[in-house]
């Protein structure tokens, strides 16, 4: 399992019998619920982030504490009180044991380690480019006095993606990397200009040579495994007038059957993803195809997504809040699994 160019240090584990695999640790677990009441328009995830709760780990528990008091697709009812997930009742639960961990050094002190939880993607190989990077901050806004830089969040959110490809037992690359940065969960990603293009070289000003070179990067790769599942996953946040609200959308080579087929099939899944989180929001995420060049000219199936308007204060409450960030790089996960499942 490869990313970038970073040291990789594999955790040497003794070999487990068949029965340990199934050993649990006892852990124990203190009551601290709260309940908070339902506000106009408020859905699952506003009401955990209003309260300060991440909604990757609470959503499920939530739902499962909710789950008679919640409306039709689990929407919140207006005025009415739920039970914010906390540390369950008082008790002793079990802890499974972890196997299959991997050190990346490219994730942060805090999310290094990752356990392989699945063989969804075992065999396939991501090539995840974001974008800009380098001199290029890539599109620029302004939130709350702070500035928002392209570049930043676009790599935060990929490298929340590739760990969770890695988790499913996929092999990634990451063509722009930061080996300082890591995963972070601040709202305010602070600027700088040191990423690098695989394997660890400087990323030129000139649009057109910066472009080649994550092309020729991923390409060099590409020839190297031929005979696997191989997927390029390019990742922006689109710079708009400040009225243009859009939602997350997807390009594709005009050439590539299979491209259309993997943006649609991510279509879909952001599509089911509002529909069960946010019922009655709605989503208008699109699929069409545009001449960009790491599209038209890197060698494996590739998808181009935008992650919204850097512009739009909405659209920036997407990129801005972390377990938004977490969120949307969980889904693009998911619809990459059903993709390798369908396409390979």
């Amino acid at each position: 399992m490869f990313i970038s160019n970073i040291h990789i240090k594999f955790f040497k584990q003794a070999f487990f019998t068949f029965i340990s695999l199934f050993f649990f640790i006892p852990v124990t677990v203190w009551s601290q619920n709260s309940v908070a009441i339902a506000q106009k328009g408020e859905g699952i995830y506003r009401m955990l982030t209003r309260n300060g709760l991440s909604v990757s780990e609470n959503l499920n528990e939530f739902i499962e504490l909710n789950k008679d008091k919640l409306g039709k697709n689990n929407t919140l009812i207006l005025g009415r009180k739920y039970i914010l997930p906390g540390k369950a009742a008082s008790k002793t639960a079990p802890a499974k044991a972890k196997h299959n961990v991997m050190h990346f050094d490219i994730f942060g002190d805090k999310y290094a380690d990752v356990e392989v939880i699945s063989n969804e993607l075992k065999g396939a190989i991501y090539y995840i480019v974001s974008g800009h990077g380098g001199p290029d901050p890539g599109a620029v806004g302004s939130y709350n006095g702070h500035t928002i830089c392209e570049d930043e969040y676009a790599y935060d959110v990929s490298i929340r993606l590739a760990r969770k490809l890695i988790e499913k037992g996929a092999k990634v690359f990451m063509i722009t990397a930061d080996k300082n940065d890591g995963i972070r969960d601040d709202a305010y990603l602070k600027p700088d200009k040191d990423e690098v293009c695989y394997p660890n070289n400087s990323i030129p000003l000139n649009q057109t040579k910066r472009l080649k070179q994550r092309t020729n990067a991923v390409n060099k790769l590409y020839k190297s495994n031929r005979s696997a599942f191989q997927r390029m996953i390019a990742i922006h946040v689109d710079s708009r007038s400040k009225r243009e609200n859009i939602d997350v959308f997807f390009y594709h080579d005009k050439r590539s059957k299979t491209g259309k087929k993997a943006a649609n099939i991510l279509q879909r899944t952001f599509l089911k993803k509002y529909e069960k989180h946010q019922p009655g929001r709605g989503y208008n995420g699109t699929v069409s195809t545009r001449g960009l060049y790491v599209v038209k000219n890197t060698y494996p199936v590739a998808v181009y997504i935008e992650l919204g308007n850097v512009n739009h204060r909405r659209d920036i409450q997407r990129i801005i809040i972390p377990d938004n960030r977490q969120a949307v790089a969980n889904w693009i996960a998911e619809g990459l699994v059903t993709d390798f499942k369908t396409n390979k």
